[in-house]
């Protein structure tokens, strides 16, 4: 797999404005936001798209990814309000960067459908 930004953001080599990390998942806010809160939560390790995950494994995974989304949420105080959380699998979905991530969107109201 080619290397992403998201692995030099990870390794620290790129700045990237960090709102939480632990052992396995980073998250920093989008360069391009698409709302007033826009934080990407990746894990540290590299897997391209939601097609490769599977197994217990990478389900504990998702499991972190939800746990700091919560927990980010509650620090931005948009946990009570409402959020979004997005994944996008694929060109025609709009992902861009090939580093699993997941989209924290909150901040303001959000619009159904989305795409």
């Amino acid at each position: 797999m080619a290397e992403t930004i998201f692995s030099k953001i990870i390794r620290k080599e790129i700045p990237a404005d960090i709102v939480f990390e632990n052992e396995h998942v980073l998250a920093f806010r989008d360069i391009k936001p698409q709302a007033p809160v826009h934080i990407l939560i990746i894990p540290k390790v590299e897997i391209p798209s939601v097609k490769e995950l599977s197994g217990a494994e990478h389900s504990k995974l998702l499991g972190e990814l939800i746990d700091a989304a919560n927990a980010i949420a509650k620090k931005e105080k948009i946990s009570e309000i409402g959020f979004r959380l997005v994944l996008n699998c694929g060109p025609d979905a709009g992902q861009e960067v090939y580093h699993l991530h997941m989209h924290l969107l909150g901040g303001r109201k959000m619009k159904w459908p989305p795409g």
